[in-house]
Order: C-alpha cells, then structure tokens, then sequence
C-alpha cells in the first residue's frame, strides 16, 4: 500500500510511521506533510524517502530544503495548496489524514475527489462540513475509515451487524485531567495543568480539547456523520480507564464493546489493514490488575463545551462550523496564555450565541462562517 501521511510530525503521524516500520513489506511512504517541526521531518525523509513533502509556509520550505543534506531529493510545496497536492498524490493509494484543525477540510476533500482510499484522524472535517464531505464520499465510491480510537471501535463493534439492528453508541472519554477538580477552582487552572493529560499522549491543541472535553464533543459530530446516526443516539460515558474505547448498544439489549490498552498504533493499524489485523506485538490490558472499570456521566457544567457541541450538531448548518472555529482561537490563546482557562468557554459561547445560522450551507459558506468565527472570537479576547 502506498501511503500519504498529511501530518506526520503530529502524534498520530508518527505512530503511524511506527506501524511502517514494523511492516516495511506492506507500506510505502509517497507523501509526508508537517507544519513547522523541521527537524523530525529530516529524519523521517531521510528514513522513508517520500516522493514529495509539504511545510507550512515558504521560508519554511526554503529551511527543509537546506536542512536536506541525504541522497533523498522529494520535491518540496508548502502552504494550502501543497497540502491539497500532497492529498490527491497520483502514486499513494491511501491518504492518511492526520493534520489538527480545519486546515484538513479541503484536502479531504481533494483526496476523494481523486479516489484515494482515507483514514481521518481530522474530526474537524467532519465537524466543519460533514454532510458535504461524506455525500461526496459516497458520490467517488471512497471510503472513509476511522483512526480515532473511539471512532474506530464503533466501526469495529459494527462491523458484521445489521444497521437495522442498532440502538445507541456508547462513546467514552478519560475524562481529562479536571474530573475530580472542583468548578470553582477552574479559574485557578494554568497551561502546565492543562498539557497533563492523565492517559493518552496526544498534541497541544488536542490535549487542550481534551481538558475541557470539547474533543469529545466533536467526536459526537464526527460519529453523527461517519455512521449515519442522530445526536440522540449518542450517550458520552466518562471512563478513566481509558481501556473501553466505545460501545455500541442494539436493539435486543446487547452491548458490543472494543478495548485495548491505550495506543493509537492498534486504530491506525486497522485503518490500514481492515478488515485484517497486523501484529503489533501489543499487551492486553491485564485485567486481573485493573480492578474495575467505571463508567460516569460527563458533567456539562462543569464542562460546557459537551453541551455546545450536542446544540451545535442539532441546530446544524454553520453553527458546527462557528463552534469549532472559536474553539481553535481560543486553545491557541490559551496556549498562548492569553487567557485562563474558563474563558475558552466564554469565547465559544458568546461566539456562537453572536451568529446567524445559515441552513444547508455550501462550502463557500462554511468557509465564510469559519472566518467570520474566528474574527469574532479573536475580538472578543
């Protein structure tokens, strides 16, 4: 299989690269995209030899260009339109799509416009345009594979039923680092805090989301769109443990679970390798050790991006869209240490309550509301 891997400096990127290691025979790397980290990926061109790869910008291309001192030559683009070359590469089959945020929008989109096979690892997608991006799909006969581990059990837990028979996902989070803080000391919450995620290791932007469960509030959109289901089908279970990586419930009261200790090279793997499975030479959880696994409702109040979210995907339209937007401008500020952490909260809510819904939106519109967000968020710090 030849791969492009649209974020490979990234958490999910690497990991991937780990599971093309241990299978070199399987996997040829084509494509490798990143940001800004430079350094990591020298050595992963030096190592993996892609036909091209793409960075963030021009001065960053002209960095990576004289950073390359190997006999490895790939040609080098940059900026939004290397990353939609980068995603529609004649020679890979299969598009790995791993890049953070809404930058990962319209090369998904070019990936299916070209037929390639997709692994999303980029909810924001879906989030941001998923009736768009899924009719599309569907229209060039692409499919669209899962690679967050919640998303990827579900597929699992699935596969080999009928859609008929389907009653409700399960979908569960750790829960954060803040599940056991009181509220009233949020105000008190510092980035170091923030970054100390208790399981998974995971990017800034993405542990950020995960502390105010604003992740998983988008994976409820993303699970929406990737399984045809409504938002009321949809239960979100707090699950510390980490090894229950969702459930799917069926109408004669059976409940079918996918666990697995946490690691995302078992998703990415499968993403690859479905309906098979490689050996990764993983443990099982050691279930004589872990005493007992607990399951607790989120608390909204505590944590109100989970309730944005569930309204955002209900109201649909732009609204999706202006959420995630104002969210990405406030992570980035809270990064920053801009603000505190109850204000990402603040900016989002007062964000969406500022728009104007448009129903049924094309593309251009959703770009449009994207802007119009983070202007207003941005404002509003």
């Amino acid at each position: 299989m030849k791969l492009s891997i649209l974020g490979s400096t990234g958490s999910i990127g690497t990991s991937a690269l780990d599971v093309v290691r241990m299978y070199p025979n399987l996997f040829n790397v084509k494509v490798l995209t990143a940001a800004n980290n430079i350094a990591l990926l020298v050595r992963q061109i030096e190592e993996f030899e892609p036909e091209m790869v793409v960075v963030l910008d021009e001065t960053k291309a002209f960095e990576l260009a004289r950073s390359l001192t190997g006999n490895c030559k790939p040609e080098i683009l940059y900026g939004e339109s290397g990353y939609v070359t980068a995603a529609a590469w004649k020679s890979s089959d299969f598009v790995l799509l791993a890049m953070v945020g809404a930058a990962g929008l319209k090369p998904a989109l070019a990936a299916i416009e070209a037929k390639k096979q997709i692994g999303l690892a980029n909810k924001e997608t879906l989030v941001m345009a998923g009736q768009i991006v899924m009719e599309k799909a569907r229209a060039n006969g692409v499919d669209i594979l899962p690679v967050d581990s919640e998303h990827s059990a579900i597929f699992q837990c699935l596969r080999g039923n009928e859609t008929k028979d389907f009653k409700r996902i399960f979908l569960t989070a750790s829960g954060g680092p803040f599940r056991h803080r009181p509220g009233k000391d949020f105000s008190s919450i510092t980035l170091a805090d923030a970054l100390n995620h208790p399981t998974w290791n995971m990017g800034h932007k993405i542990t950020i989301d995960s502390a105010t469960l604003m992740n998983k509030g988008l994976e409820v959109i993303e699970a929406v769109h990737l399984f045809s289901v409504s938002p009321d089908d949809i239960e979100v279970l707090v699950h510390p443990q980490s090894i229950v990586h969702s459930m799917v419930g069926f109408k004669d009261g059976s409940v079918i679970a996918q666990m697995g200790v946490p690691d995302m090279k078992a998703a990415i793997s499968y993403a690859l390798s479905q309906p098979g499975r490689l050996d990764l030479g993983a443990d099982f959880p050691d279930f004589t050790t872990l005493g007992s696994l607990t399951f607790d409702p989120p608390d909204v109040d505590k944590f109100p991006s989970l309730g944005f979210a569930f309204e955002a995907c209900k109201q649909k339209g732009t609204l999706p869209a202006v959420m995630n937007a104002a969210n990405e401008v406030a992570v980035q500020a809270f990064l920053a240490q801009r603000i505190g952490f109850l204000d990402i909260f603040n900016i989002i809510s007062n964000t969406m309550g500022l728009h104007r819904r448009i129903d049924n939106p094309d593309l251009s519109g959703i770009i449009e509301a994207d802007q119009w967000a983070r202007e207003t968020a941005k404002s509003l710090i």
